[in-house]
């Protein structure tokens, strides 16, 4: 049989106490496939014997990207195979992907980036985005870390202390909300629709966030086929999330290819298509 080391957060993250549950959810999948699931803490990938390595559950890297870098590196030298691939994960790290997305005519969210967000470049990046609210956050990032949300004339506090990337505010976080898409071997899985509680932005459960069970429109179908025609490879499992824009298309906010949630628990069928897609991976 073959072995995973499903990769978890470093033993003194603050997201330590939070994985076992979700880990358990995706060995149980796994096993169905006959693939064997062990967790091993993101920090010691290196000390792996396991023929196989997957980041499902490595909350925090944003905060150590140096060492997060530094263990890609590590594990490509070494010829472990990982899913997703090495190159996949280190692109996928930074958001300035988006810029890529947009470079092959995917709809994306429009996105300046810079390298620190000052008062003079966000206000130049208003400028450029038509004005209004704007949302601040940095370029590697998890769970809204240092995601800030910016009026015009407000102070610039408590956001990116490293390289920012400036979106206009979308309205609908807090109405149709975030559509995020699973996608198991570059396949359509299931979706979820996630709306922000009152008066927030984040869709994160932490924040008061609703989350379901949707059907993605043939528009959200088409902005996701294209998100995966402009990928160099088909990453074993992928979540794409889309965001109504102002100007009422459906645009990219994200593409999460490292630890996104699956939401198993939305879909009976998700499991199985994931383990499916993980042993037809390891088949090629």
């Amino acid at each position: 049989m073959t072995r995973i080391a499903l990769l978890t957060p470093a033993a003194d993250s603050p997201y330590a106490d939070f994985w076992p549950r979700y880990f358990e959810r995706y060995a149980a999948a796994l096993a169905t496939a006959g693939l064997v699931a062990e967790p091993l803490p993101w920090t010691r990938a290196g000390e792996t014997d396991a023929e196989v390595v997957m980041p499902l559950l490595t909350w925090g890297y944003h905060l150590e990207t140096e060492r997060w870098f530094g263990m890609l590196d590590a594990l490509a030298a070494s010829g472990v195979r990982i899913l997703n691939s090495a190159a996949m994960l280190r692109w996928n790290t930074a958001k300035t992907y988006l810029a890529d997305l947009e470079d092959a005519d995917v709809p994306v969210v429009p996105t300046i980036f810079a390298d620190r967000a000052t008062g003079k470049t966000v206000e130049e990046a208003r400028e450029l985005l038509g004005g209004g609210e704007l949302v601040i956050k940095p370029q590697i990032s998890g769970g809204s870390h240092e995601t800030i949300r910016l009026a015009p004339g407000a102070a610039l506090e408590n956001g990116p202390t490293g390289p920012a990337m400036i979106q206009p505010f979308l309205p609908s976080v807090g109405g149709e909300g975030e559509l995020s898409m699973l996608h198991f071997g570059g396949v359509f899985s299931h979706a979820v629709g996630k709306v922000a509680g009152p008066g927030d932005f984040r869709v994160q459960p932490q924040f008061g966030s609703t989350i379901g069970p949707a059907t993605p429109s043939d528009e959200a179908m088409a902005v996701a086929a294209a998100v995966f025609a402009a990928l160099d490879e088909t990453p074993v499992y992928a979540r794409v999330d889309l965001i109504r824009h102002l100007d009422g298309s459906l645009r990219v906010m994200e593409l999460e290819a490292i630890e996104p949630d699956l939401f198993f628990e939305h879909c009976p069928e998700a499991a199985a298509r994931f383990a499916a897609a993980v042993k037809a991976a390891l088949q090629r």
